[in-house]
């Protein structure tokens, strides 16, 4: 029997995403488990899969357009299904457009005047079902003038919003007659500055990977409170591990494969780290997971890396190489971009020496690991030359002490130096 299919809830708390493709055509049968939706987030591109066999009747929003969690987006039925009335049977089911603007409003015996279920470009859909028709330009405009768009009435096709609604909405909330504020009395004409010349500029919009990433580090440093610890440890001994592995395997292991593995070494010899902060308790996990920030042109993306206390060094590298190619291409799932206690964000490979990273909630801490250099180190009784990494951990002090957080530096310093205890 035809059914709804609605925008789920792909990221947490999120609001609304895009429906970015559809892979099937309509009137196209398809298998369980095949991808019938692909939707875009902030963060990462999702493909929807069916719970079952069934065939495409309709789509609800076309390819691009901003749906809100919970809102159908496609009529669906059994293999083979047809249905005469497709108009009725949306109606049936809650699902009607706008007629005209001086049109009464639609009952559930109204027919829209628009291919049913179809919905022009810039729609926004709202989570009751009702849609209000809006241009690109005039939802950006109306987001700029903080007007919701809801207050709006459009005066477009079948009462599309445009432009010069936005604009009039604008205009009726200046407050009239505003006297112009007096003028002071000057004895002789002022001779007027020059004006300065503008400078040159150019505006990148913000991506919705750009302005996450913005609103999670602000709510972050708003919300979390941070300290920081500093710790410099030689790192020869790591370097050699690290030749002697690629000397030997098939997979070319990183210094940051490396780190993340003793990351997850030190949680599980201090777990008291391996934690987060709810309203409600403190919680502990059994498991490492580990985020690894991974940098890509649309932004930064954070891919977990599960139980990694368990995983070999040789596994993480393959599952770290897996992740950056596919954030490069936004082609991470949602659940691979959730979880985790910890990030390690290197940025030694840049050139970069020391530096502090802000923690990604709900996680606990976040270390910033800097480049590994030579450097004169003083020995046993004289100055030699060395190579040294220096790290900064910060730690939300909600669930986490000084104390803990000092003695898991202290285990991870210790990994790095002897770093055979990485691979027990």
């Amino acid at each position: 029997m035809a059914r709804l299919l609605h925008m789920p809830e792909v990221a947490a708390s999120a609001a609304e995403a895009v429906l970015a493709s559809w892979p099937v055509a309509e009137n196209t049968s398809y298998a369980a488990q095949d991808v019938i939706a692909t939707i875009e987030t902030e963060k990462a591109v999702v493909d929807v899969e069916a719970d079952s066999d069934g065939v495409i009747l309709k789509a609800l929003v076309p390819e691009g357009a901003r749906v809100d969690v919970g809102a159908p987006i496609a009529l669906i039925g059994t293999p083979g299904e047809q249905v005469a009335d497709l108009g009725a049977l949306l109606i049936r089911l809650g699902v009607t457009a706008p007629g005209p603007p001086d049109a009464a409003a639609p009952d559930a015996a109204a027919v829209s005047q628009s291919p049913a279920g179809a919905v022009p470009e810039g729609t926004v859909l709202k989570g009751t079902g009702q849609r209000i028709f809006t241009s690109p330009l005039a939802r950006r405009l109306a987001a700029e003038a903080g007007i919701p768009i809801e207050e709006i009435t459009g005066t477009g096709p079948h009462g599309r919003i445009v432009r010069r609604d936005v604009e009039a909405a604008v205009a009726a909330r200046r407050p009239l007659d505003t006297p112009e504020p007096p003028r002071p009395a000057v004895s002789a004409p002022a001779a007027s500055p020059a004006p300065a010349q503008e400078r040159a500029f150019t505006e990148v919009p913000h991506t919705r990977m750009r302005r996450a990433i913005a609103t999670r580090t602000a709510e972050s440093k708003r919300s979390v409170p941070h300290f920081y610890l500093r710790g410099t440890a030689r790192a020869d001994a790591l370097l050699e591990l690290r030749r002697g592995l690629n000397d030997d395997g098939p997979i070319r292991v990183s210094v940051n494969d490396l780190v993340v593995k003793a990351v997850a070494r030190a949680h599980t010899l201090v777990p008291a780290m391996n934690v987060i902060w709810t309203e409600d308790a403190v919680r502990s996990f059994s498991s490492v997971d580990v985020s690894v920030a991974v940098a890509t042109e649309r932004g930064l993306a954070t891919p977990v890396v599960r139980s990694a206390e368990q995983l070999s060094v040789s596994s993480i590298s393959s599952t770290l190489r897996d992740f950056a190619e596919r954030a490069k291409n936004g082609r991470l799932g949602q659940a691979e971009l959730e979880g985790g206690t910890i990030t390690v964000s290197n940025l030694g490979m840049y050139g970069t020496e020391e530096f502090a990273a802000i923690i990604n909630p709900p996680q606990s801490a976040i270390l910033a690991v800097g480049a590994a250099r030579r450097e004169p180190v003083v020995g046993m009784d004289s100055i030699e030359v060395g190579t040294v990494m220096r790290v900064t951990l910060s730690v939300d002090h909600r669930p986490v002490d000084g104390a803990v957080a000092a003695e898991w530096m202290k285990a991870f310093l210790a990994l790095i130096e002897n770093p055979l205890r990485i691979l027990a």
